[in-house]
C-alpha cells in the first residue's frame, strides 16, 4: 500500500492560501479543517472558501468537518467539490446514515476519533466508511505535540482491517513529521496528514517528499 501525504492548510498562509497550494502539489490531497467554534474551540474556514479550493486546486480536497450537527452539513460540503469528508463521532446521530449518503454521493466517508474516544464503537461499523482519522492531539489547533499512546489505536484498526481484508484507509493527524512519520506508518496508517511540518519547512515540496519516504520505508501492511 502506497503512503498518502495530505498537507493541511491549517498551517499554511490564509492570505496567500492558492500560492501555498501550488506549493504542495506533490502531496496526494489536500486537508482542509472546518471548525465551527462550538464542536472544538477555534473558528477556522466555512463554505465558500472551501468551495474556493475545490475549484483552485488540482488535488483531491480532504474535508475534515469539526463542527457540530455534520447530519446536515456534510452533504453540502461534499456538493462543494470534496473527494472525502470526514466527521467525528462525538458530533453525528446517524454514523452509517450519513457514511452511505456521502459515498451515494461519490464522495468519500471517513471516521474521525477523539485521543480520549475508544475505537471500540467503530468496529461493527466499520465497513461502511472509507476510511478512520486517528487524532494524535486534541483537535481544535495546529502545532501541537503527537501523542503516541494513540498508536495503540493504529495498531489494532490494522489488524482488524487486515482481518477482515477491508480496504479502509487509516488517516492520523497530528504532530505528523519526518521524525514521527516511521511510527506513525509502523503502527499502519496510511494517510499522513501534516501540517507545521509542511508549511514550516524552507521547501514544503522536499518536506513531503521525505515524510513521505520515511513512512514508507516503515509501513506496517
Amino acid at each position: 500500500m502506497q503512503i498518502q501525504i495530505a498537507p493541511s492548510i491549517l498551517s499554511a498562509d490564509f492570505v496567500n492560501l492558492e500560492r501555498d497550494l501550488k506549493a504542495i502539489s506533490n502531496a496526494d490531497m489536500v486537508h482542509v479543517d472546518v471548525m465551527d467554534h462550538h464542536f472544538v474551540p477555534n473558528l477556522t474556514l466555512g463554505e465558500p472558501i472551501v468551495k474556493r479550493i475545490c475549484e483552485v486546486t488540482d488535488l483531491p480536497v480532504d474535508v475534515h468537518l469539526m463542527i457540530e450537527d455534520p447530519d446536515r452539513w456534510a452533504p453540502e460540503f461534499a456538493k462543494l467539490g470534496a473527494a472525502s469528508v470526514t466527521f467525528h463521532m462525538g458530533a453525528t446521530h446517524a454514523p452509517v446514515r450519513l457514511a452511505r449518503q456521502l459515498r451515494a454521493s461519490g464522495v468519500k466517508a471517513c471516521f474521525a476519533v477523539r485521543p480520549a474516544e475508544s475505537i471500540d464503537g467503530i468496529l461493527d461499523i466499520l465497513d461502511e466508511f472509507d476510511m478512520i482519522l486517528i487524532m494524535t492531539v486534541e483537535p481544535g489547533f495546529g502545532g501541537q505535540k503527537f501523542l503516541d499512546n494513540q498508536m495503540n489505536k493504529t495498531r489494532r484498526l490494522r489488524d482488524e482491517i487486515t482481518r477482515r481484508g477491508l480496504h479502509t484507509h487509516i488517516q492520523v493527524d497530528g504532530g505528523v513529521s519526518s521524525s514521527t512519520a516511521p511510527i506513525v506508518a509502523q503502527a499502519g496508517a496510511d494517510v499522513l496528514v501534516a501540517g507545521s511540518a509542511v508549511y514550516g519547512a524552507e521547501d514544503p515540496a522536499k518536506a513531503i517528499d521525505d515524510i513521505r519516504t520515511k513512512a514508507q520505508a516503515h509501513f506496517r501492511a
